[in-house]
């Protein structure tokens, strides 16, 4: 059975009966529309800019579109590669021509962009509910280049990279270099700035205990099971030899839970 665009979507928590499938082509717009062209050299931004604007014509384009937008550049006659899904926050300037919306990219699919292609039914339809969409057939799903490992003093992650990290082909080297080392790490909440100060030692790399934390959100830690790991930001405080005593990893990890107050006015237990 051919895989399709439906489940992708699914998989990435896209309900696609709130969403909106976009397919850009590179075209020269036309004076009276009011949009910008789109061509081959197009930046980042500019296709982000382009996206925003759309026409007042409801015939054109949803009075009320969805919150998430899935945006497809056309391919061929026949096939789109996915860009980028994006937020709408809503409509923040309407001319009477054109209506301009806030959006900003999700990390939705944000390991499927530029790599999924899939195709595309419709040569004259350029915009769809994502439920029409869903029965595209995935054309192909390119291998992902691999990231290069910033560095243990500059890895700084929020909880769909940390994700990411774990699973992706294209961080394999995130994932040998966080196996490799035990240490002492910080999670902020960064809905209100609490911390937690945690350790992996003994048995356990930095890779095994943050892949615990990807898996469930909190690791088995106690008080980590009470808060929403989306808002989750993981970094390293100090890395170690495997060779290391544990009870120097033991006091350092005491050291940062006084230096950062984590017990007191954070998220550590003790």
């Amino acid at each position: 059975m051919a895989l399709t665009l439906g489940p992708l979507l699914i998989d990435a928590g896209i309900d696609p009966a709130q969403a909106l499938v976009i397919r850009h082509a590179f075209a020269q717009e036309s004076q009276e529309s009011g949009l910008i062209g789109l061509h081959a050299d197009s930046t980042h931004a500019e296709i982000l800019e382009y996206t925003a604007r759309q026409s007042t014509d409801t015939r054109r384009f949803p009075a009320t579109p969805p919150a998430t937008w899935v945006v497809f550049i056309r391919e061929g006659g026949d096939q789109a590669r996915l860009w980028a899904v994006v937020e709408n926050r809503g409509e923040v300037v309407n001319n009477g021509i054109i209506r301009t919306f806030d959006i900003v990219e999700s990390e939705h699919m944000a390991d499927l962009r530029g790599r999924l292609v899939v195709g595309w039914r419709s040569p004259r339809t350029w915009k769809m509910n994502a439920t029409t969409a869903a029965s595209y057939s995935v054309v192909g799903i390119a291998d992902a280049e691999p990231i290069p490992f910033p560095g243990f003093d500059r890895l700084v992650l929020n909880y769909p990279q940390l994700q990411a990290v774990m699973r992706e082909h294209r961080y394999a080297s995130w994932r040998t270099a966080l196996s490799s080392v035990f240490g002492i790490y910080l999670i902020t909440d960064t809905r209100d700035g609490r911390h937690y100060v945690g350790k992996a030692d003994g048995e356990e790399s930095i890779r095994q205990r943050w892949h615990a934390y990807a898996t469930n959100g909190h690791g088995g830690n106690v008080e980590l099971k009470t808060v929403d790991p989306r808002s989750f930001r993981f970094s390293l405080l100090r890395v170690f030899d495997p060779s290391t005593p544990k009870a120097d990893i033991n006091a350092a990890e005491g050291h940062f839970k006084v230096a950062l107050d984590s017990v007191r006015h954070g998220l550590n237990r003790n």
